[in-house]
């Protein structure tokens, strides 16, 4: 092995069993359902100041004159009165959500309350990308590696104009997940526009059940790769796993392929820069602007690797959220190189509150400062080696922004 000072890989392997066991539960985390407030109580009632009246003369005027210009499935899904009004109060919340003009800040009913858990269980059906609300259209954070969305050429930064024949104008995310979303097999037509394209143009995408390829390892040469398509709750353990058989492998040259990769566990995200990082160190902070305390993640200090590892982290501006945290913390200790192209620019952070056992609300509740006690920029970190691609070159075969990290790499073991 040529890690010459490395701790052994059975004391190695020993920390790991320990601390995946002991940090793999009770996250608080970006997309994790929190039920409680964060240093103060939910209110039980309504607030004293705030004038409902014109709420419930809008909710009988509704009652006593409208009719629906068709019956259809769309136009009146409740069957019932019951159903109807439990409509009317999602809508109210829904559009209470709306109201603060935050993308990231919206309710999620029942149906899409459960499609949103089972994103993250990584398994489903759909065409697995991650859309979300940018300046008041539904665009693209990015599509999953392997994916139907990736195969038919959805990339990060699209813009959804249409799905099928439903304009997307004024639409929310949660609706056009629902549209998105469907059984194997069946099509789903996508009117995109892209940076670059003059006229929009049709996509088709082919539905298929979506087995979230979490973590993936290859060689090039002498340099080790290990792909992270998103941050669930058992990435760190897969993670793990990788790093068991990049210290195996013998290799010294480690890339982090973050790209394409739009975030998730907060926590995953820590215990991942752990390992490069001693106990203590502070990965990123929660500002919650004087609502609350500001909490602080730092390092659990697995910190397992020498000075001989030689690390480039691979973003791209499909690289979001918790991919920039471990992003942006590596690179400000002095691990990693960042290569590729500005990330995504999440800078903000959300938490799920339980509304009603099958609803929530996910709200923006704080902004991430990195290491330094700046925000992460919402423009996106900036790489350390500017590298860029193209479709010509990605149907190719060609991957110019690897082949920028392995130069740099094999630049710094011989400037040693």
């Amino acid at each position: 092995m040529r890690f010459g000072n490395m701790r052994s890989w059975e004391g190695i392997a020993a920390l790991l069993g320990i601390f995946i066991i002991g940090f793999g539960v009770g996250f608080i985390t970006e997309r994790q359902l929190v039920v409680h407030g964060y240093g103060g109580t939910l209110l039980s009632g309504a607030p004293p100041d705030v004038d409902f009246s014109p709420v419930w003369k809008a909710w009988n005027i509704l009652d006593e004159n409208f009719v629906p210009a068709a019956v259809s499935s769309t136009t009146l899904r409740a069957t019932t009165t019951a159903q109807q009004n439990q409509e009317r109060v999602w809508g109210m919340i829904a559009g209470m959500a709306a109201s603060l003009n935050d993308p990231y800040t919206f309710f999620l009913p029942p149906q899409e309350n459960q499609a949103f858990s089972e994103d993250m269980s990584g398994s489903f059906e759909g065409v697995g990308m991650e859309i979300e609300l940018k300046n008041g259209i539904i665009t693209v954070v990015s599509p999953l590696k392997g994916t139907p969305a990736e195969v038919a050429g959805i990339q990060a930064g699209d813009k959804i104009l249409k799905i099928d024949d439903t304009d997307t104008k004024g639409l929310d995310v949660s609706k056009a997940v629902k549209l998105i979303r469907g059984p194997k097999g069946s099509l789903v037509s996508l009117l995109i526009l892209r940076e670059g394209w003059n006229v929009p143009r049709t996509i088709k995408v082919t539905r298929d059940v979506i087995n979230i390829p979490i973590v993936a390892t290859k060689k090039k040469g002498d340099v080790f790769v290990i792909s992270v398509a998103t941050f669930t709750s058992n990435s760190p353990n897969l993670f793990r796993n990788a790093l068991r058989e990049f210290v195996n492998s013998g290799d010294t040259k480690l890339i982090l392929d973050l790209r394409g990769n739009p975030g998730g566990y907060l926590e995953a995200a820590v215990d991942m820069a752990s390992w490069f990082l001693p106990a203590g160190k502070v990965i990123v902070s929660e500002d919650y602007d004087g609502h609350a305390q500001t909490i602080i993640h730092r390092s659990y200090g697995y910190d397992v690797f020498n000075s001989n590892l030689r690390m480039a982290i691979l973003v791209d501006k499909g690289s979001a959220s918790a991919s920039e945290i471990l992003s942006d913390a590596l690179r400000y200790y002095g691990v990693a190189k960042l290569v590729g192209t500005n990330t995504y620019g999440k800078g903000v952070v959300q938490e799920l509150f339980d509304v009603t056992p099958e609803t929530t609300l996910k709200v923006t509740v704080a902004r991430w400062l990195g290491p330094d006690g700046q925000q992460i920029p919402l423009s996106g970190l900036v790489p350390d080696i500017e590298a860029t691609t193209s479709e010509a070159l990605i149907k190719a075969g060609a991957d110019p922004q690897m082949d920028a990290a392995i130069r740099y790499l094999d630049s710094t073991v011989d400037a040693r």
